[in-house]
C-alpha cells in the first residue's frame, strides 16, 4: 500500500465498505469527482465532471464511470469533496457556543477578562439556555429576563430566537481537503478550530449526505465586532471538509447525524495536547430545520454544503492563566466521527498556506481542455 492510499484508507470510517461515498481526487489532468462503492473507487468525470453535476444527476450507481481499482490502493490525493456548491454555515446552534460568543462580544476580543464574564453568564443562564427550545414562548420569557438583567446579546438572539444564524463561510471552490494545511489569519491572537458535521444539500433542498468540517473561528476578530464576521470566517485555507461525503442510505441516515459524536484532538508542535467532543444530540435546532432556514428565500442551483455548528468551545489554558486556548503554527487538528471517518489538517497562517488558484474560471478552462464541458447539464 502506498503512503497516499494508506492515508486515504485510514481517514475513512471502519464500516466504509458498507457505505457509498462521493469525493474528489487530484489527477494529472485536474480534479475529478469519484464514487466509492463496495470498496472500489470510480472516476465519474466522463459523465459528471463536477460533484455538483453528479449530485444533481442523482445516479450514484457508478454507471458510465471508470474504475480505478480498490480504494486501499488509491494513487491519487483526496481533495475537498465539494466543488460548485456554496459553502454555508450555521452558528450558535449549541448552548455552550452561545455562551462563548457572548463572552467574546462582552470581552471585545480581550481574552484576559473572559473568565469573569463566563462565570457570571454561567451562573445566570447556564442551565436555562441548555433546555430552552428556540422560538418558543419559554425562549421569549428567557429573553425578557435577560434583557431585564442587562445580559441580552445578539448571539443569544440567534441561539434562542426564531431565526438561526446562517452565513457564507467560503467562496465556491475555496475549501481544502484532508491532509491539507488549514489557515488562521496571521494577525489573530485568540482563535480555535470548530469541529463540525456539514451536510451536502442538492438544488431541491434535499440532504443527500454528510461529511466532517473545520469552520475555523477567530475569537478576537468576531469578539471585537460582529461586523467582522466575514473577515473572521473567510480567509485563505480557512475551511476544511472531508474526507468524503457519505451518502444517506440504509447504512447511514440523518438520524445518525442527529446522534453523532464529533471528537477533536489537537497535537501541538510544542507537545501540547487538547481533546474534546461534541454530541449532536445537544444541538438546539434540527439539521433539517437549518436547511429550511438556509434556503427559505434563496435558491442554490448547484446545491450547498451546510456546517451545522459545534458544541466545542475550548477554554483550557494553553499558555497564560485565563487566556484559554489559541492555535499555534504546526498544530495538527484531527476531527473524527464513527460514521464519517477522520479529517486531519495542519495549522499554518492563511498567508503561508498554499494560495487558492483554481476558481470557477480556472475549473471551466480545465474541464474544457479535458473535453468534459459537454457532460455538464
Amino acid at each position: 500500500m502506498s503512503d497516499i492510499s494508506a492515508i486515504a484508507a485510514s481517514s475513512l470510517p471502519d464500516d466504509w465498505q458498507d457505505g457509498v461515498f462521493v469525493g474528489r481526487i487530484e489527477t494529472a489532468q485536474g480534479p475529478s469527482p469519484v464514487l466509492l462503492r463496495g470498496g472500489m473507487i470510480i472516476d465519474m468525470s466522463a459523465v459528471a465532471p463536477t460533484v455538483s453535476t453528479l449530485v444533481e444527476r442523482g445516479d450514484f450507481s457508478g454507471s458510465g464511470g471508470t474504475s480505478l481499482g480498490c480504494f486501499d490502493s488509491l494513487r491519487h490525493l483526496l481533495i475537498s469533496p465539494i466543488d460548485l456548491q456554496c459553502v454555508k454555515a450555521c452558528g450558535v446552534t449549541f448552548a455552550v457556543s452561545a455562551i462563548e460568543r457572548v463572552i467574546e462580544e462582552r470581552a471585545r476580543g480581550d481574552w484576559s477578562i473572559a473568565g469573569a464574564i463566563r462565570a457570571r453568564l454561567e451562573s445566570r443562564v447556564g442551565g436555562s439556555i441548555r433546555s430552552v427550545v428556540p422560538g418558543t414562548d419559554e425562549a421569549a420569557a428567557l429573553k425578557a429576563a435577560l434583557i431585564a438583567d442587562g445580559l441580552w446579546s445578539q448571539y443569544l438572539e440567534v441561539a434562542i430566537g426564531p431565526d438561526a444564524e446562517v452565513f457564507t463561510k467560503a467562496p465556491v471552490l475555496a475549501t481544502v481537503g484532508p491532509g491539507a494545511d488549514i489557515g488562521v489569519r496571521s494577525d489573530s491572537t485568540w482563535n480555535n478550530p470548530e469541529p463540525e458535521i456539514a451536510l451536502l444539500v442538492d438544488s431541491c433542498g434535499a440532504a443527500i449526505g454528510a461529511m466532517l468540517g473545520n469552520d475555523v473561528n477567530l475569537r478576537d476578530f468576531e469578539g471585537r465586532s460582529a461586523l467582522l464576521l466575514g473577515k473572521a470566517k473567510d480567509n485563505n485555507a480557512s475551511c476544511a471538509l472531508g474526507p468524503m461525503v457519505r451518502l444517506f442510505d440504509e447504512s447511514f441516515t440523518i438520524d445518525d447525524v442527529r446522534s453523532a459524536e464529533v471528537r477533536l484532538t489537537i497535537i501541538g508542535a510544542d507537545g501540547y495536547v487538547l481533546e474534546g467532543a461534541s454530541n449532536m444530540a445537544e444541538i438546539s435546532r434540527d439539521p433539517l430545520d437549518l436547511i429550511a432556514q438556509t434556503r427559505s428565500e434563496h435558491q442554490y442551483p448547484d446545491g450547498f454544503a451546510l456546517f451545522l455548528g459545534t458544541l466545542f468551545a475550548p477554554i483550557q489554558d494553553r499558555d497564560e492563566p485565563g487566556r484559554g486556548f489559541t492555535h499555534k503554527t504546526g498544530d495538527l487538528v484531527t476531527i473524527e466521527s464513527d460514521k464519517l471517518g477522520k479529517l486531519t489538517n495542519r495549522v499554518v497562517t492563511s498567508r503561508d498556506a498554499a494560495p487558492w488558484t483554481m476558481g470557477i474560471g480556472a475549473l471551466i478552462a480545465n474541464l474544457g481542455r479535458r473535453g468534459l464541458l459537454g457532460a455538464i447539464q
